[in-house]
């Protein structure tokens, strides 16, 4: 886990684990990074072509054996959105763990209406188990 950006919002490390657990279907090695919007910025320019911060990207590198990937979270971002939508920064810190941890286990939400509801349906047995509301 790394922490780019220094705020008292910031999830704990035990947090991010146990949402991190709670979304693998096999073995993992990944990084969570939070960093600021101007990472998130250079990061979704450079690997989406979207010249904004966003609040969550997924790179995977491998997804079977073991899962292997990053995930950058935007601490502004997801704290903006948690706002706006009424939702605890805990609760949608905890969706967008879960949901960019099922990225890089090979779920996609892109490619089509069957795969975002099969996707939206794991996020929310997972976040289930983990105590937080459905997130949609």
């Amino acid at each position: 886990m790394q922490y780019a950006c220094n705020d008292e919002s910031l999830p704990s490390r035990p947090f991010v684990r146990r949402c991190v657990r709670a979304s693998c279907e096999r073995a993992a090695e990944v990084t969570v990074r939070f960093v600021d919007a101007a990472e998130s910025r250079a990061l979704n320019a450079a690997y989406r072509h979207k010249d904004a911060p966003t609040n969550v990207l997924s790179f995977p590198y491998e997804t079977a054996p073991v899962t292997v990937g990053d995930l950058a979270i935007c601490l502004p971002v997801v704290l903006t959105e948690a706002q706006a939508q009424g939702k605890a920064a805990a609760a949608h810190f905890a969706h967008l763990i879960v949901h960019g941890m099922l990225h890089l286990q090979g779920y996609d939400h892109e490619t089509g209406p069957q795969d975002a509801a099969r996707m939206e349906a794991k996020e929310r047995e997972i976040l289930a188990r983990l105590g937080y509301p459905d997130p949609y």
